[in-house]
């Protein structure tokens, strides 16, 4: 059986809908905090069981019998991330799990400017450590973020935001196909992988191009300092420590750390993978 967590999530319910078209229904489980929000997978013959990161214990028996458990990496910010992410992989250990797969990041590093890739790095070392197979899929940049980036500028004409740098906006849905992939062909990805990116990298300077190209009105790229940023983003009700951890993914981004490609996803996919711009369009159209 495949174990897959996080099954209601953006990426882990995309990962789940691509096994399904690989394997036969019920050699998949997943593993998810709201088991009411999988109804419709235990319609269709999917096994769902209740587990949370943050409950080792309720682990236990959502990865029961599992072959392989892919650990989608957890959403937590702070310091619970590391050990949520440890308990998952532990716990898939315990269950006799016999390979281990989790969604890392392209960016993954100890010394990394933006908190969520020293989780990354510290999780691989972990799992690296454990002496199973293991594949630490190191995804690019989620393109979904777009949305958070571009902010009011469809409707203001202006992309506020901190000084940036290229990113490799890379979409769930390639991201997914290759997860699916790894879960179902033997050798596809092994231990930690070349970058799953797009093929291409983009500034917020490139996307607001792209927004002016795709809307026909003009969008223009206004780079805020920092402290003003964080200012403004707190008056607007943003909390100070995730106006904080946002200046991180800027931070880095200007230090080249997202600014990556690497063929390996479209080899993997079959396909060139989708771009800012497509993802832009579904943005703009919504």
């Amino acid at each position: 059986m495949i174990v897959v967590t996080g099954a209601t999530g953006q990426l882990g319910s995309q990962i789940v809908e691509r096994l399904l078209e690989r394997v036969l229904t019920e050699t998949v489980g997943v593993s998810t905090r709201d088991v009411d929000r999988a109804a419709g997978l235990a319609a269709r013959g999917v096994r769902v069981r209740a587990g949370d990161f943050t409950d080792p214990e309720s682990l236990g028996h959502a990865f029961e019998g599992a072959r392989q458990v892919l650990v989608v990496s957890s959403a937590i910010r702070g310091g619970g991330a590391g050990a949520a992410n440890r308990a998952a992989v532990d716990a898939a250990l315990a269950a006799g799990a016999e390979r281990i797969l989790y969604t890392s990041h392209q960016a993954a590093s100890p010394d990394s400017l933006f908190a969520p890739q020293l989780v990354h790095a510290a999780t691989e070392q972990h799992l690296a450590g454990l002496g199973v197979p293991f594949t630490a899929l190191r995804n690019g940049f989620y393109a979904s973020t777009l949305a958070f980036s571009i902010g009011s500028a469809l409707e203001t004409g202006e992309l506020v935001a901190p000084a940036d740098g290229p990113v490799s906006w890379t979409a769930h849905a390639d991201l997914a196909e290759a997860a699916a992939t790894a879960l179902t062909e033997d050798g596809a990805l092994d231990g930690v992988t070349a970058p799953l990116t797009a093929a291409e990298t983009l500034d917020l300077e490139a996307v607001a191009a792209l927004l002016s190209d795709l809307t026909g009105r003009p969008v223009t790229r206004v780079v805020a300092e920092d402290e003003e940023w964080r200012a403004a983003a707190v008056e607007q009700g943003m909390p100070a420590a995730a106006a904080e951890f946002t200046l991180g993914m800027y931070r880095a981004a200007r230090r080249g750390e997202f600014a990556v490609t690497d063929p390996t996803l479209e080899h993997l996919i079959g396909h060139r993978p989708t771009s800012a711009r497509a993802v832009l369009e579904t943005l703009v159209s919504r």
